[in-house]
């Protein structure tokens, strides 16, 4: 890789050399402008408006200019005289733990490259000591004309550096957040978490720019001559009453079926209509369309029937033997009760009849005693 800048690293006493390399590359897609007419290219001139004449880079220079308009001419020696101890050096100032620099501050990344075999032994001591301390560097350069702060920390084995804006350029974010009051509710935060943790994390190196590639595509196809415009879809925009609990809970479910977890997205389902049902009354202020229910887990819902392959649906086939079970039920219970009525008066009657007998029996019985009583006297006064 070419090298932009050559100078070296000052940390403390020690002085490394080093090569300043881009670390990035845009692979955007360039377009040149061009005449309608014709598809000539239209290119830029740089004319001096007091002459009316173009001129060549050589003949260009820096100037400076005063609120009157006036320009001061300021030369490349000008600026090489300046006393910047960050002229040719990246000082290093301190060393903070990497959460203390905010991400607004990062801008271009550059690799660090050792400039010669003496470099090697202190290049590799400031790499080994910003792993071990788990630190970033802070330090100050000089680049295309102007100073500015940079971040080193290791990546892989080698020191890379981010260029940092200085603290005044980030614009303080006034006027940017909502002005009304907004109230979330638990049960948006938990749908909001449970989406966050559906999508989980990502491969950066599986992402890719779709947009680049369609570009491309489009080029190739012009270029062969078979290219068809399609039309644009324009969504309506503005206007619309969100429902952010419906919103919410189908992202969560598109996202656990990316993964294939339905099963996991019907109860999360069922557990975000509980808790929708819990914090009802907590979000009047809101206007959101209501909350269509859903089937879940432990409610009743009648399915319609489903004809497949030319069978019946099986909540046919249940309702019907549902159906003819119960019928089965009631005549069973009905022959049971014929049954244990025919057996009362059965043992009614047999009742009846053993008490007859019984009492027919005493009759006799008595009539014999009679008899034998009446006998006895006439055989003692025969003797």
């Amino acid at each position: 890789m070419r090298s932009i800048w050559n100078g070296a690293i000052s940390f403390g006493l020690v002085s490394i050399p080093i090569k300043l390399v881009n670390a990035t590359e845009s692979h955007s897609i360039s377009f040149r402008q061009i005449h309608l007419a014709d598809g000539g290219r239209i290119r830029y001139r740089k004319v001096c408006e007091l002459d009316g004449e173009e001129v060549s880079g050589a003949e260009i220079g820096k100037g400076y200019e005063e609120a009157d308009g006036s320009v001061i001419p300021i030369t490349e020696e000008d600026l090489a005289q300046l006393p910047l101890a960050t002229a040719r050096t990246i000082e290093i100032m301190s060393f903070v733990p990497a959460e203390e620099i905010d991400p607004l501050q990062m801008d271009a990344a550059y690799y660090l490259a050792a400039n010669g075999a003496t470099a090697a032994k202190p290049y590799t001591l400031l790499r080994e000591a910003l792993k071990r301390s788990r630190k970033v560097a802070i330090a100050k350069f000089a680049l295309r004309g102007r100073e500015r702060l940079g971040m080193l920390r290791v990546v892989d084995d080698v020191i890379a550096m981010h260029g940092l804006l200085w603290p005044d350029e980030i614009r303080v974010p006034e006027g940017v957040a909502p002005d009304a009051e907004v109230t979330v509710r638990d049960a948006e935060l938990d749908l909001a978490d449970a989406l966050m943790a559906t999508l989980g994390e990502v491969e950066l190196e599986s992402l890719h720019d779709d947009y680049r590639d369609a570009v491309e595509a489009m080029i190739a196809a012009k270029a062969g001559g078979a290219f068809e415009p399609a039309e644009a879809t324009v969504e309506p925009a503005g206007g619309q009453v969100i429902d952010l609990m419906a919103a919410l809970e189908k992202s969560v479910r598109a996202a656990k079926a990316s993964r294939g977890e339905a099963g996991a997205a019907a109860d999360a389902d069922s557990q975000a209509d509980a808790d929708a049902d819990a914090d009802a009354g907590a979000g009047a202020g809101a206007e959101v369309t209501p909350m269509r229910r859903r089937s879940g887990t432990g409610r009743k819902t009648a399915a319609a029937p489903k004809a497949v392959g030319g069978k019946k649906s099986t909540a046919t086939s249940a309702k019907k033997t549902a159906s003819a079970a119960s019928k089965k039920k009631t005549a069973t219970t009905a022959r049971s009760g014929t049954a244990k009525s025919g057996a009362a008066k059965s043992g009614t009657t047999k009742s009846t009849s053993t008490a007859s007998a019984k009492k027919a029996a005493a009759k006799k019985s008595g009539t014999a005693a009679g008899a034998k009583k009446a006998a006895a006297p006439r055989k003692r006064a025969s003797a």
